[in-house]
């Protein structure tokens, strides 16, 4: 078997002879560089050619209006319980023996009407003892007078000395003090018999009965009289609270400066709307120095008698009248740590926040006191969508209105426990 077993190279001057090969022109060389460039090129020209353009987002929409300009009332708010105007213990002021109740618990009284009655006969017993000790004073007085009478006729003949005479005078005198002591004594026995009878001293709402027929009560005053019942005036009723410094700063410099009678408007736990009217009735004379509050009280008429004492109520208290005031929707105002900001739209389309100073809320619109003029073009809808300002923004009109009365919160009765089907 042959093997190769080595290779040696071929010197040039022993090639095999034969044709030289040919050499190819540059210009070959250039093109086989120049091409797959062309190829290339080609392609990202047909790429771009296909793919669209990307395009510029648009600016967003935000709803603008000018503030609403309405005449408010302002008002400061307060909390407080009701209270009776006048309240009072019935106790007797005579001892003795009850013997009827003439009244319902809880029921309305009138001034004047029976309430209890107790038992007149010992009262009875004793007034008739002091008229016959009447009829004993005059017979007294009577008999003085006629022997008077007699001296002073015996005078002029000398018959009877001038002493004589003085003494029935005086005689005279006391017997006329002891008829006048007599009729008090009538009058005051009297008096005794008509406390038999423990009338109502004020009209309103009565408690129940604290004793019972058939129970003796005591007379007097403090724990050592007896208790009988109490009665509250409702009609007027008063509604007390406590008002900060500042709030009554506020009242006083509005009185200084000639304001009108500032009205009150108190609403229930369970009202939506403020439906009872009153006015300022009084101020404590000093601040506590604990609190630094200000006790103060409102009267109200309470023709049905609904408004108890020791209800809670909410008041507000007129803040000094009409004014006119800027109002933008509550959802437009946004908070910038301490301060609260309204974005409007500039002459520009752009968004610029503006510092304002609030007010209250009115169904649904704030007040802003400083920061907007009524001409400005306040964002009332899709601020939250821009998150800087100074962006350019495409505008949609609207309108600044009040919320309904259906719109704004109710609040709502205690729920019920419990239930059970209807039999």
């Amino acid at each position: 078997m042959n093997m190769i077993t080595r290779i040696d190279a071929v010197e040039p001057d022993q090639a095999p002879p034969g044709p030289s090969p040919k050499r190819r022109p540059l210009w070959h060389k250039g093109a086989f560089v120049a091409l797959p460039i062309v190829l290339v090129a080609g392609g990202l020209g047909l790429a771009n050619r296909q793919a669209p353009a990307i395009a510029a987002p648009p600016p967003p929409t935000v709803t603008v209006a000018q503030p609403l300009v309405r005449q408010v009332n302002e008002w400061d708010d307060y909390v407080g319980r009701f209270e009776a105007s006048r309240s009072v213990e019935v106790r007797p002021r005579v001892s003795g023996q009850v013997v009827g109740i003439h009244f319902t618990d809880g029921a309305i009284v009138q001034k004047g009407q029976l309430l209890f009655s107790l038992d007149s006969r010992p009262f009875a017993a004793a007034l008739a003892e002091a008229r016959a000790g009447v009829a004993t004073a005059q017979s007294d007085l009577a008999l003085a007078e006629s022997d008077l009478g007699r001296a002073e006729r015996l005078v002029a003949v000398e018959a009877v000395s001038k002493s004589d005479v003085e003494r029935l005078q005086a005689r005279v005198r006391a017997a006329r003090a002891s008829v006048a002591a007599a009729q008090a004594r009538v009058r005051a026995r009297s008096l005794d018999v008509e406390f038999t009878q423990v009338r109502a001293p004020i009209a309103g709402r009565i408690s129940d009965r604290k004793v019972d027929a058939g129970n003796l009560v005591a007379a007097g005053e403090g724990a050592g009289s007896s208790l009988l019942t109490t009665i509250n005036s409702l009609d007027p009723i008063y509604f007390s609270f406590d008002g900060s410094e500042a709030l009554f700063l506020k009242a006083k410099r509005a009185a200084e400066a000639g304001g009108a009678e500032s009205p009150v408007e108190i609403r229930l736990q369970d009202e939506p709307d403020y439906r009872w009217k009153g006015r300022l009735d009084f101020t404590d004379n000093g601040l506590d120095p604990k609190s630094g509050t200000m006790r103060g009280r409102a009267v109200l008429t309470n023709p049905g008698m609904f408004l108890t004492p020791g209800m809670f109520g909410n008041m507000r208290l007129s803040a000094g009248g009409t004014s006119s005031a800027l109002m933008v929707p509550d959802v437009a105002v946004s908070t910038d740590q301490a301060r609260k900001i309204v974005m409007v739209v500039g002459k520009q389309g752009t968004l610029e926040p503006r510092q304002v100073q609030v007010g209250p809320v009115v169904n649904g619109l704030r007040v802003i006191r400083t920061g907007l003029t009524p001409q400005d073009r306040v964002v009332i809808a899709g601020a939250q969508l821009v998150q800087q300002p100074g962006v350019k923004v495409q505008i949609r009109q609207g309108k600044v209105e009040p919320l309904k009365a259906a719109e704004t919160p109710v609040i709502s009765a205690p729920v019920t426990g419990e239930a059970t089907f209807a039999r």
